[in-house]
């Protein structure tokens, strides 16, 4: 079984060949605004209206924690949005970020990626605002899309 790749870089701008979904988590409240997020909206705008739309219109779809939508904005480049965190701010219940909403977005993730013979790239999902640890995200990164033959990179931000 291979393994995650590491690179210093921009996961907005995937390395390699061929299809590529970029994955990052949003969260469930249809905020749109910090991290990772303002460097895809930056890049395409798509996403973002994809999301808020979803969001503004969650009585009649998907929209809760766990769901993936996805968003295609290039003719090889498609955004997953999982929402994998609760809220914007850590408070009595913690931080925001949902290691089981991750875990189930995963699933519809690997389905997609196999569906289009795609890459994943991502940032260090569920880490940053949303406070998550990387040693509870990166074992079901692994379970879920290495194990099933997924090439995953997952970019570090350089300064």
């Amino acid at each position: 079984m291979s393994e995650i790749t590491y690179v210093r870089g921009d996961a907005t701008t995937p390395l390699g060949k061929g299809v590529k979904l970029i994955a990052h988590v949003c969260n469930d409240v249809g905020g749109w605004g910090k991290g990772f997020v303002l460097a895809l909206s930056n890049r395409w705008p798509e996403p973002e209206a994809a999301y808020r739309r979803w969001h503004r219109e969650r009585a009649g779809n998907d929209f809760a924690l766990g769901a993936t939508q996805f968003v295609k904005v290039d003719r090889y480049v498609w955004v997953a949005n999982m929402i994998g965190q609760r809220g914007t701010k850590t408070g009595s219940k913690g931080v925001p970020v949902r290691y089981e909403a991750i875990d189930t977005a995963l699933a519809p993730l690997a389905d997609k990626a196999l569906e289009l013979g795609a890459s994943v790239h991502m940032p260090r999902i569920g880490c940053g605002l949303a406070g998550g640890k990387w040693s509870r995200v990166e074992p079901l990164i692994t379970e879920r899309l290495i194990a099933k033959g997924i090439k995953v990179t997952v970019y570090d931000h350089g300064d």
